[in-house]
């Protein structure tokens, strides 16, 4: 099932610790770095917290700046993110600011723990999940019900590990800030053991003041031929894309987006877009990139479909115009079936010339959707 992009931010000092052991919570960032999480919060859907940050800390997760909250009125979205919270037991204070302040409010939690919510008076949506807690409810949940695709996730230290360790996150945005705690029963990031991913890949560093940002990407075990975290979002947005294009009885429904290295989306096109009633989706995507921005070697195309080999529409098939544009990484949810042209086979085309080709068959249903009214 697809989830939401799942964007961990954290800072720490530079033995790793979250906080001191001190009554008053360690101040980490610097004011510029506040104000790049303030607006990272403007890009998100929505903020996610754990119990334990939100009794610790007492935050209220809002977009402070009063511009970006009128950009995101203007762009029809609500003034502040879906505040999220994540609780096992339900045990929490009813007055918190959390629940108080900004706009709409969801906390996800067991059937026991919404008992014990309700009797608070939580002022929140209550989810109750069952008898356990299932981050991959609670990300699909976001993603199906409340129309989350971009989710920041603020702590804690736990939560950071769950969604790390279960593969779940798909970037890190770590500020290292020059302060050492050394005491070992202060908070750290990360819990111990049971890391499945190996290293994670550095996509950026920046320096803001004193402080340094550090932008990480988790990998799957493995290499060529294997999906990473984001693959998920980006493809399903390729689907979505697809239900986007006005339906033909001679050509397929495709969705495709172009996404640099450092998760920036580059393009995203579909087939039978604006005038071209015969273009197709990754043509439509590689058409807005100029044909030597740097990024195009690093990014990966992905695509609803399988890129065509072969097309009578157009001299050149998609997999041939993304082999010119020298991108070496195409992740796909459908193989292309005979439909149109037999022994289609893009992917063998692509991966003939070194281009690392990805299938994510659990997405297959939602790329053939918007082609059920073609034969087979």
């Amino acid at each position: 099932m697809p989830y939401p992009y799942v964007l961990l931010s954290a800072a720490v000092s530079l033995d790793g610790y979250l906080d001191d052991t001190g009554p008053d919570r360690l101040l980490l960032s610097s004011p510029a770095d506040f104000d790049r999480v303030d607006a990272v919060r403007a890009s998100c859907d929505a903020i996610l917290v754990g119990a334990g940050t939100l009794r610790a800390d007492n935050p209220r997760l809002l977009v402070n700046s009063a511009e970006r909250r009128a950009a995101r009125a203007a762009e029809g979205r609500p003034e502040f993110p879906l505040k999220v919270c994540v609780s096992a037991t339900g045990d929490l204070d009813p007055a918190a600011r959390f629940w108080h302040t900004g706009g709409e409010k969801v906390l996800y939690t067991t059937e026991k723990g919404a008992e014990r919510a309700g009797r608070a008076g939580i002022a929140a949506d209550v989810v109750a999940l069952g008898p356990a807690l299932d981050w991959r409810a609670v990300l699909e949940h976001l993603h199906d019900v409340r129309g989350v695709r971009r989710l920041m996730v603020e702590g804690g230290g736990t939560v950071h590990t769950q969604l790390l360790r279960q593969q779940l996150a798909d970037e890190l945005q770590l500020v290292l800030a020059p302060l050492l705690v050394g005491t070992p029963e202060a908070p750290r990031l990360f819990g111990p053991g049971g890391y499945q991913g190996g290293r994670l890949r550095l996509v950026e560093t920046r320096r803001i003041e004193d402080v340094v940002l550090m932008r990480y990407e988790p990998t799957a075990p493995g290499t060529a031929g294997t999906a990473v975290p984001a693959d998920r979002h980006w493809l399903a947005l390729a689907c979505e894309l697809a239900a986007m294009c006005p339906p033909s009885q001679s050509a397929f429904s495709v969705g495709a987006v172009v996404v640099a290295a450092d998760g920036t989306e580059l393009a995203r096109g579909h087939s039978r877009e604006g005038d071209d009633p015969v273009v197709h989706a990754e043509e439509a995507a590689l058409a807005k990139i100029d044909p030597a921005d740097p990024r195009l070697p690093g990014a990966t195309v992905y695509s609803s479909l399988e890129p065509c080999a072969r097309r009578a529409s157009r001299p050149a098939p998609c997999a041939r115009l993304i082999l010119d544009a020298g991108v070496r990484r195409v992740v796909t949810a459908w193989r292309e079936p005979d439909t149109f042209v037999a022994d289609a086979d893009g992917s063998g085309l692509l991966a003939s010339q070194g281009v690392d080709v990805v299938v994510l068959p659990e997405y297959e249903e939602r790329a053939k959707a918007p082609n059920a009214h073609l034969p087979g």
